[in-house]
């Protein structure tokens, strides 16, 4: 048995997104090699709905997955291809943008105002890329949910875990995602694929994992009496940690318990052309897209 190592811990930071949604990213457009498969990943959350009602209209995807988890709120989503539907708390969708997609996700709040969910960006390698877009959506009843003796739950999102399966198949990048709830003060080891690239997502509480510190809380920007102040939010920590090779991870929870998202896949390990929401391997691959959005070429006809 190895314990992962951390190799990197770090704040989500405060971004722009779609037309004016805040929410904060714990990484994306850079490095893309330290985190592969995985190209970005963002934690947009709100209980003000001027913060995200905008949401995110109209825009092109190709050569990626994006997955979506909403756990407050609902998010109303449509695409080029007539699909349409509606991710409530707890939901997920897995979209493989494939050779293009153009899409819109706009997201409301529920009876109390309140928004809250992820959205991570998976690559595509190169065989893949200009495969046929598809969609996997899971209602949130359908994803398993195995609790431990010691009170430790884990949502099964994706891949196998403690004897369960994720709903959501056939992905490239051979992912695990799972939704971790540990009580407070307990400690817990998981079993992790010795060689996929893996991270946790610290979003509620705080713990330590292995030889990282506790995550203490994110500097963040509030409105209190009509001023911005500068505080530190201890209830959504906002905290992602990344790890190195072995196969299992440890996690000490602190005194109000723990919540992560805890992501594994498979490296693909091939260059990585970036637009935006355009992934591909090369430049002159990124500029067909731009050209083909340009004269409307970009959304190939189905087979």
């Amino acid at each position: 048995m190895s314990v992962r190592p951390i190799v990197s811990t770090n704040s989500a930071q405060p971004t722009l997104e779609g037309a004016g949604v805040k929410l904060h990213r714990a990484f994306g457009f850079h490095e893309p090699e330290a985190y592969d498969p995985f190209l970005l990943f963002d934690d947009f959350r709100g209980d003000r709905p001027d913060d995200y009602i905008r949401g995110f209209p109209w825009h092109p995807h190709r050569g990626i997955e994006t997955i979506t988890y909403v756990l407050a709120g609902e998010v109303e989503h449509g695409d080029s291809l007539g699909n349409q539907g509606r991710l409530g708390a707890g939901d997920v969708q897995w979209m493989t943008a494939g050779s293009g997609i153009m899409h819109q996700e706009m997201p409301t709040g529920n009876a109390k105002g309140q928004m809250h969910g992820f959205q991570l960006w998976a690559n595509l390698p190169s065989s893949l890329k200009m495969t046929a877009p598809r969609y996997q959506d899971i209602k949130g009843g359908e994803i398993p949910v195995v609790v431990d003796d010691d009170g430790t739950a884990v949502r099964v999102i994706v891949g196998e875990f403690w004897g369960k399966s994720g709903p959501v198949d056939g992905i490239a990048a051979e992912p695990q995602y799972l939704d971790i709830s540990v009580p407070a003060g307990v400690r817990k080891t998981f079993k992790v694929d010795t060689y996929k690239h893996t991270f946790a997502y610290v979003f509620e509480g705080a713990a330590a994992f292995a030889d990282a510190s506790a995550p203490s809380g994110v500097l963040l920007e509030k409105e209190v009496m009509g001023e911005e102040v500068n505080i530190r939010d201890m209830s959504g920590n906002r905290t992602i940690i990344r790890f190195g090779t072995g196969d299992e991870i440890t996690v000490q929870a602190g005194e109000e318990g723990v919540r992560f998202l805890l992501v594994s896949g498979a490296p693909i390990r091939e260059p990585v052309a970036w637009h935006g929401p355009i992934v591909m391997n090369t430049r002159q691959e990124i500029m067909a897209a731009v050209n083909e959005l340009r004269n409307g070429t970009f959304i190939k006809p189905a087979h």
